[in-house]
């Protein structure tokens, strides 16, 4: 006859309590990172949009949207719950199926793209050794949802929008290639991390925008056209009596389309940040500050927090440009857009990755 203690039965039922609570904390922590990179995403394209607002009513001197919440703050939330609970219209001889995929298709391909991104000191969810190829890959998605919208809403006016686009980010995404390249030679380097830490040595002095001046602006150019932003916006021109590959959608389809857009704008904000401006990097130095450097290192969660912040405001330095950009230059038609990607833009990109590439050669 075997006699077991109570207590002994306590300690092991605690033991496999202790055991299945370390496994849910497990779990959790490795979605935390998911979660609280999507909650930062919603609330940046929430703040773009009310910069946006903001900016153009300056520039064009008439009133913002400030009615609704302080500065008008709650503006973008009450658009998406109006557009949430909007009645979806589907066309009686479209394709349900490629009608109902097409934005969702355009809104998951952006998001991937954020999993490669260093918001600070070891603050990115996914290092790859291929990261910005990464990205260019799963962006050349995006277009395939735009053209399955046009082509499944049975409107010849909506599949010319499908088509516009897919051919804008064709011209576009060659150039835009080219100059992410050229980073990766100077780098050695596919990994966005490495790309950050080989500009981090001089501080702002050892940017790429100071080594590949001429990739920056074509990369500049690409990734607003890239983004169907003003003066590229010809899918949806706003001038004509429809909305290209968005014509006939509405409620929470069309709202797809609107958040892809600012999302595809901040992740390519990113990447200039990350490619051109530093990163996360601060902008002074490494012998200057190498006591606050060395601070650093022992406190890794102010690190982390100190680099988020600088990553931020590089990006929407960019964002205001670009912004900006879309509320003063006029739109071009369909024959300049594509003259200016194929005629202009790969002949430069492609003669600054051959000079990159023969510096390269020659410093062996």
């Amino acid at each position: 006859m075997i006699i077991i203690d109570i207590t002994e039965i306590q300690d092991i039922h605690f033991f496999f309590k202790l055991e299945s609570f370390k496994e849910v904390y497990g779990i959790l922590w490795v979605f935390a990172p998911i979660f609280i990179l999507v909650l930062g995403i919603t609330i940046s394209v929430l703040a773009i949009v009310w910069l946006e607002r903001e900016i153009s009513a300056g520039i064009q001197q008439r009133i913002g949207p400030e009615y609704t919440g302080p500065f008008g703050v709650l503006q973008a939330l009450a658009d998406g719950t109006k557009l949430l609970f909007k009645e979806n219209l589907i066309p009686s001889r479209g394709d349900i199926r490629l009608f109902s995929i097409g934005p969702s298709i355009s809104v998951i391909s952006i998001i991937i793209s954020y999993s490669v991104i260093p918001f600070g000191y070891n603050f990115v969810l996914s290092d790859l050794n291929i990261g910005v190829f990464l990205w260019i890959a799963i962006s050349s998605i995006a277009p395939i949802g735009l053209l399955m919208s046009g082509y499944g809403s049975n409107n010849k006016y909506s599949f010319l929008g499908g088509l516009r686009a897919a051919a804008q980010s064709i011209s576009y995404e060659i150039p835009l290639t080219l100059c992410v390249l050229s980073i990766s030679l100077l780098s050695n380097s596919l990994s966005t991390v490495d790309i950050v830490d080989a500009q981090s040595k001089y501080g702002f002095l050892g940017w790429n925008l100071w080594r590949q001046p001429m990739g920056f602006i074509v990369f500049l150019i690409s990734s607003l056209a890239e983004c169907e932003r003003l003066p590229f916006d010809l899918p949806e021109a706003e001038e004509e009596l429809v909305a290209g590959y968005q014509t006939e959608y509405s409620g929470i389809k069309f709202g797809l389309f609107y958040v892809a857009s600012y999302l595809n704008l901040l992740i390519s904000s990113l990447f200039v940040t990350v490619l051109y401006l530093g990163g996360s990097n601060i902008s002074i130095p490494y012998i200057f500050v190498s006591e606050f450097f060395e601070i650093n290192k022992a406190y890794g969660v102010f690190v982390t927090i100190i680099g988020i912040f600088i990553t931020l405001a590089k990006t929407y330095l960019f964002l205001f440009v670009s912004i900006t950009t879309r509320w003063t230059l006029p739109r071009l038609r369909i024959d300049q857009l594509l003259n200016l990607g194929w005629k202009f833009l790969l002949p430069i990109s492609l003669g600054n990755l051959l000079l990159t590439t023969s510096s390269q050669l020659f410093s062996l």
